[in-house]
């Protein structure tokens, strides 16, 4: 055995973690909430300290890795490093009134690629679109020399999607077979970067542990971090086992993790997230809460098209320009509480709701669709009229409250749809103050509306919506206080963020740092905050850490679900990478969003059921004609989606009706009123489905905390397994139209007697090895005892 810290002398001046963890009040420290790893980038890099420290004049000095140059600006607001890591993973150390706490540093795996493009015809110009520049075809502008157009990007190993565009028009890769479909009707050329194969990587397991002391199983590492609480920590790193002994102090604290990454020289490993409880660890979800957001089974709600519970506010925009698809149903906050206390949400397993925006929208109608003509009404909520005033629609303040008091009673968190990239043109702030707003008008005359990725910090949605400018501070104070109002007055658990990358970076980190200092210190709560950006990785991760929001919707894991369990040609390859590709993103434990629909995307089921077209204008379809299911083989595609998103790392999200399989196209196709009664023997099998996954990721520690193995990935079928310590749960699908059997190789650590199959396959394991045997478009979960506690 070998003591880590000596290991880790190297990297510091002097020693920073000899006696790691001696604050004197460890349920209020200056760091809030885990100290995100800071993506270190080649050549000179700046880390904000507010995004960790709160109060930075309380910031004493830093210590970094020797082989950087890094120091503390004389304001104490930026670290300036300039260097390069000689491993993949690092700790920096910020002193605080005379105390450290610790940041991982990790090395970026970004390298150079050159993307060509050889015409067989002269061009002026040449653009590249994808993601790799978040779509923005104007900062990718290509080089013309010697016949052949080029540029340089740097970037992760992974895939990329993405067009050239010609001339001004947008076409695919000549050149490159790869193509994939675009989700919208057309498709985009994929661009693949490679890196070390993942057998070269590190690994690491939870393996075993009594009240003290914890056992990891750690594959080809030469070195690890290991934190509590942001305090870097002892470890003992042997050839194949790591040693963690759980520090005194933990015993002082209801809830604190444990977090641990190892590394060799081609790169970091997976992550480990581990809960304990007054110092010993979690071993029953008797032991988590609300506050245990990783435990979330969330259920999105869009209000006025759920449950009309109160229908003397019901009150349709009187407009014969407005289409009924486009008008108010009648859905409220009283529809809301009567579906908890009937026990809706609690048969069906969900433990937190998001609501579609509820504050005042305009009475009038707005907008305008083509065919067939049509105007709209704000019974959606993203067109604020008001910032704090509750749509008299969907009910008042008292009905409100008593929503929130009933969801609490239930044990369910509520989070809030938030607005602020955007009001509409009643609202006072823009009636007051029309400077706040970006103009409407480009320099060269043109009109900046849905300008998403070229202008996406300045377009506005509609002419009618100002985008508001917070490159003024005014701006950014009076938005984020109006956010601040809501967790203050009411008693929501936090935020889902419209239209997160529209709105700068610095708003995130400014609402975060007022959240953190008049609700979450003040009350000892733990938020959560989710973003909505579409675009690559990369623009969605650097909306992520401790200082901005805990996590986003991951739409690039969901398209790529979407076309390989609802399209037959469609490897299972594209899923298991995607998915990989967001655990070197995100972490392997992480906050992220993983929906099985949304109110801007049509149906999936009516996809998987070919009732809806891939190649088709999905808005289009659902205006035009009766959109149902179709092939009833799209119930059994859309439980594989279910049992996907249920069972991988994140936070499962249910879009209301996906429970019973409810068809439609696009927007407001998808947002039909939620059917409770007269239900289908199909949507009934679905739902009863969906609420056996509901209880199995509620029930299973390994489904909230577990380490994630790739076990098996062919064309149609798809393996992996999740264990926490002793309690593994094994998942399989078979997205063949044939019944299959799947033989998989458990890695080591599995040693386990008793299986028992959730949904009824037909399996054997000699202990090592298990075949499942998996009927056309199926899945099967395979579950061992639940954890037991070792003490």
């Amino acid at each position: 055995m070998k003591k880590v810290s000596l290991i880790l002398l190297t990297l510091f001046c002097v020693p920073v973690f000899w006696n790691p963890v001696q604050s004197q009040d460890l349920q209020k420290p200056p760091v809030v909430g885990f100290a995100t790893p800071f993506q270190l980038q080649p050549g000179t890099d700046t880390l904000y300290v507010q995004d960790y420290v709160i109060d930075v004049s309380t910031v004493d000095r830093i210590e970094a890795p020797n082989v950087l140059q890094a120091s503390l600006t004389e304001d104490h607001r930026f670290i300036i490093a300039k260097g390069i890591l000689q491993q993949p993973v690092a700790d920096l150390a910020l002193w605080v009134n005379g105390e450290s706490y610790h940041i991982p540093l990790q090395k970026s795996r970004k390298k150079t690629v050159t993307v060509t493009f050889e015409p067989q015809h002269s061009y002026k110009q040449v653009l590249v679109k994808g993601q790799m520049n978040n779509w923005n075809a104007a900062s990718g502008p290509m080089k013309l020399e010697n016949g052949t157009w080029s540029i340089d990007f740097q970037l992760k190993p992974g895939t990329y999607e993405y067009l050239f565009v010609v001339d001004g028009k947008e076409i695919l890769d000549p050149f490159n077979d790869h193509i994939v479909s675009n989700g919208m009707g057309g498709q985009n050329s994929v661009l693949t970067v490679t890196g070390p194969a993942e057998s070269e990587f590190p690994s690491i397991q939870t393996a075993s542990y009594t009240s003290s002391k914890i056992k990891v199983k750690a594959d080809q590492s030469t070195g690890v971090l290991v934190y509590w609480q942001n305090k870097l920590i002892d470890a003992e790193l042997g050839d194949e086992w790591l040693a963690i002994t759980i520090p005194e102090q933990a015993k002082e604290l209801d809830r604190s993790f444990l977090r641990v990454w190892t590394y060799n020289d081609i790169g970091a490993s997976n992550d480990l997230l581990i809960p304990l409880e007054k110092g010993r660890v979690v071993h029953s979800v008797d032991q988590l809460n609300r506050d245990d957001w990783e435990r979330t089974v969330m259920y999105f709600i869009m209000v006025d098209r759920f449950n009309n519970g109160n229908p003397t506010n019901d009150e349709p925009v009187q407009d014969p320009d407005i289409l009924p698809e486009a008008n108010y149903y009648g859905g409220d906050l009283a529809g809301i509480t009567q579906k908890i206390k009937d026990g809706y949400f609690e048969r069906l397993g969900i433990n937190a709701l998001w609501l579609s925006p509820i504050t005042q929208n305009p009475k009038g109608a707005y907008g305008l669709f083509p065919d067939p003509e049509t105007q709209f009404s704000g019974y959606h909520g993203y067109w604020p009229i008001s910032s704090s005033e509750v749509d008299y629609r969907f009910g008042s303040e008292e009905s409100l409250r008593e929503l929130l008091q009933t969801a609490h009673a239930n044990g369910m968190n509520v989070i809030l749809d938030y607005v602020a990239n955007h009001v509409h043109e009643l609202h006072p702030v823009y009636q007051k103050h029309p400077e706040w707003a970006n103009p409407l008008y480009l320099p060269d005359g043109s009109m900046n509306t849905g300008n998403w990725d070229t202008y996406r910090l300045t377009t506005w949605f509609d002419t009618f919506m100002p985008d508001l400018d917070f490159s003024k501070p005014v701006v950014v104070e009076t938005m984020t206080d109006s956010a601040v109002y809501w967790l203050q007055h009411y008693s929501f658990d936090g935020f889902r963020h419209d239209a997160t990358k529209h709105v700068p970076l610095p708003f995130w980190r400014r609402l975060t740092q007022k959240l953190k200092s008049d609700v979450v210190i003040p009350e000892n709560d733990r938020i959560y905050q989710i973003g909505e950006t579409y675009g690559s990785r990369a623009l969605i991760a650097s909306y992520i850490n401790t200082g901005m929001i805990d996590g986003q919707f991951d739409f690039n894991v969901y398209d790529d679900a979407v076309a390989v369990f609802a399209r037959d040609d469609e490897p299972m390859s594209r899923l298991s990478n995607s998915l990989q590709a967001s655990f070197d993103y995100y972490g392997y434990h992480n906050l992220m969003g993983y929906i099985t629909g949304n109110h801007d995307r049509a149906r999936f089921i009516s996809y998987a059921g070919g009732a809806l077209s891939f190649e088709e204008d999905a808005k289009v379809a659902g205006w035009t004609r009766h959109i149902g299911v179709g092939d009833p083989v799209g119930y059994k595609k859309l439980a594989m989606l279910m049992a996907f998103n249920m069972t991988i790392p994140g936070i499962p999200i249910i879009y209301y009706g996906d429970e019973i399989g409810m068809p439609g196209g696009g927007d407001p196709d998808n947002r039909h009123m939620m059917r409770f009664k007269d239900l289908k023997p199909r949507e009934l099998k679905m739902r009863r489905t969906t609420s056996h996954l509901t209880e199995l990721r509620s029930n299973r520690l390994s489904l909230i905390y577990g380490d994630f193995h790739h076990l098996l990935v062919t064309k149609k079928q798809y393996a992996y397994a999740r264990n926490y310590f002793d309690e593994w749960t094994i998942v399989f699908f078979n997205k063949s139209d044939n019944e299959k059997t799947i033989t998989v190789e458990m890695p080591e650590g599995f040693s386990v007697k008793s299986l028992e199959a959730q949904f009824g396959s037909v399996f054997q394991h000699n202990g090592k090895k298990i075949e499942v045997t998996l009927a056309p478009y199926s899945f099967e979960i395979l579950t061992t005892p639940k954890l037991k506690s070792n003490f």
